[in-house]
């Protein structure tokens, strides 16, 4: 049977069994109402006429005045004439009191007249008694009906009060906890409902996709775990330390090198709260305060010093993030390697300044009469040597300065002092070589006699590399403006020429170690002076900048901050 057609035969039941009561209730009532109203209109009224002319009959004296209300209760009388002997008696009355109209101080009369009234009266009391009877045993016999159908009824509603909740609530519980079931991956669950109705088909239906659940689960089981081995064992085997963590940060598997660098078993930490495990090992808390990936970080291992690189990749689904990969790189050979790199770029540029400097020399001593004249092809030789040598020994010093900055043993002499000394310096420096392309520097000072705390000498070799640059970019017979000015508590200096400029897609890479804007003319140069510019002026608090437009020249400056002693 469907569930449709029983709950339409519980709900019709209910409303047959409403219907059936209702009726038996009305038609009772009806009828009770029935017969009392007979008790009242027929008999009651005829008891209170006859009572009202009997007490008219008993007025002294009785005379004229009263026949005429006698003679209106004795017409109510004749027009209600309802039981056996009732009208004889009546009949009797109206002949007596016809009489008793022409001698109503007759006593026989008023005897004979009230014997007939007694006789009516006596016909209504006894047909009261024998209605009220019949009234008792109807209202006794529909009690009885209605008794014996409202428990009849009352049990069929009691028994589908308690059994037809449980037709609803017993298959719902059931399939609820099978739901659960497969849930919890539980594929093994089986509903068992014997009704044959919607529910049963549900359970089937229910049935069928849990065991093609089950098989599906045991089809792939034995090749995910295969993957999973084999994605464990290569995880294990690499040399980055690797940490997983999903989406609400609890620690899903790390391998042998990041419990290594932790100091802890994945065993032990496992599904663990990662801030929870940070609370008690730096490193982990350093890991999860990185605020962006592409981080390096120097950590103690293996009994030594070793340098990773940190990258946090975000693991999402359908745009949604469900995970953390950490990796920590090891770059420990590649800093070694740089290390050794820098040593031996130092000891050779230290090395190779000697002989350069002896060639630089060598050549002065060729220009100068006192040793000897030389035609103009030997001049033009000598100019020629002298300045591969000036070239040489420029390219050895920025290879020493970047060798201080790599290594991070930049020697700084920070002292107060004044504006002016930098900008003669570095003038001074480049004011041969302006002068060879008839290039005017112009000189704009606005700082108030304000000292700033600096390195003289690195300073001075910053402004000197963009006063050089400049010139070498700048057009014969231009001009060049060297402006410093207070700002913020810093004094800030800038080099502007009228070049070709630089594109504004190279500006992001001008200060990177050996980057040279393509399409220059310059071709010497190791592209290291803005760059070791740069860590100059940072390491002493500062900041440098470059502003540029293509064909119409570059700005490059830099801030210090103002000795306020």
């Amino acid at each position: 049977m469907r569930l449709k057609t029983k709950l339409s035969i519980g709900i019709g039941f209910l409303f047959i069994a409403i219907l059936i009561s209702g009726i038996i209730g009305i038609f009772s009532i009806y009828q009770l109402k029935n017969d009392a109203r007979l008790i009242l209109e027929d008999n009651y009224e005829t008891l209170v006429y006859s009572n009202n002319m009997l007490t008219l009959m008993d007025r002294v004296p009785f005379d004229s005045a009263v026949l005429p209300e006698f003679e209106d209760n004795l017409a109510k009388q004749e027009s209600n004439i309802t039981e056996t002997g009732e009208g004889l008696a009546t009949a009797a009355v109206r002949s007596v009191f016809e009489q008793l109209k022409h001698d109503p101080s007759s006593d026989s009369l008023q005897t004979l007249i009230r014997r007939e009234i007694y006789k009516i009266n006596t016909a209504n009391q006894k047909a009261i008694l024998r209605k009220n009877a019949a009234a008792e045993k109807n209202a006794k016999r529909f009690s009885n009906y209605t008794m014996v159908i409202f428990g009849f009824l009352s049990l069929v509603a009691f028994t589908l009060a308690v059994n037809f909740p449980g037709i609803i609530s017993e298959p719902v519980k059931t399939l609820s906890e099978g739901i659960k079931a497969i849930v919890n991956k539980d594929y093994s669950k089986r509903i068992r409902i014997s009704q044959h109705d919607e529910f049963g088909e549900l359970a089937q239906a229910f049935n069928s996709m849990a065991e093609k659940l089950d098989e599906y689960e045991h089809s792939n089981l034995a090749k995910i775990k295969f993957e999973k081995s084999r994605i464990d064992t290569i995880i294990n085997q690499m040399n980055d330390g690797i940490i997983g963590l999903d989406e609400n940060r609890n620690l899903l598997f790390l391998n042998k090198v990041a419990e290594k660098l932790l100091g802890l078993r994945e065993t032990e930490i496992m599904g663990k709260y990662a801030p929870d495990i940070a609370l008690n090992n730096d490193l982990m808390r350093s890991l999860l305060k990185q605020d962006s990936p592409n981080k390096e970080l120097k950590i103690y291992a293996d009994q030594k010093e070793s340098y990773f690189h940190l990258d946090i990749l975000n693991v999402t689904n359908n745009e949604k993030l469900i995970g953390q990969v950490i990796v920590l790189r090891n770059i420990t050979p590649f800093h070694e390697l740089n290390e050794a790199k820098t040593n031996f770029i130092a000891t050779i540029s230290h090395e190779l300044k000697t002989p350069i400097a002896s060639i630089k020399m060598s050549a002065q001593l060729l220009t100068d009469t006192r040793v000897g004249n030389v035609n103009k092809e030997q001049e033009e030789l000598v100019k020629s040597i002298a300045d591969d040598a000036n070239r040489l020994l420029k390219i050895t010093s920025e290879l020493l300065n970047m060798s201080q900055v790599e290594t991070g043993h930049i020697q700084l002499k920070i002292e107060p002092v004044l504006p002016d000394i930098i900008i003669d310096n570095a003038a001074n420096t480049v004011s041969a070589l302006a002068q060879q392309k008839n290039i005017v520097i112009r000189i704009h000072k606005n700082t108030n006699s304000n000292k700033i705390m600096t390195d003289p000498e690195k300073t001075a070799w910053v402004l000197t590399n963009f006063l050089t640059n400049a010139v070498k970019y700048s057009p014969e017979d231009g001009e060049i403006e060297l402006t410093t000015s207070l700002k913020d508590n810093n004094i800030e200096f800038s080099v502007c020429d009228h070049g070709r400029g630089i594109e504004e897609k190279y500006l992001s890479r001008i200060f990177d170690r050996y980057f040279k804007v393509p399409g220059t003319p310059e071709k010497v140069g190791t592209g290291l002076g803005l760059s070791i510019s740069r860590e100059f002026i940072e390491a002493q608090g500062g900041k440098i900048w470059v502003y540029s437009k293509l064909g119409e020249g570059s700005t490059f400056g830099f801030c210090l901050p103002v000795y306020n002693g």
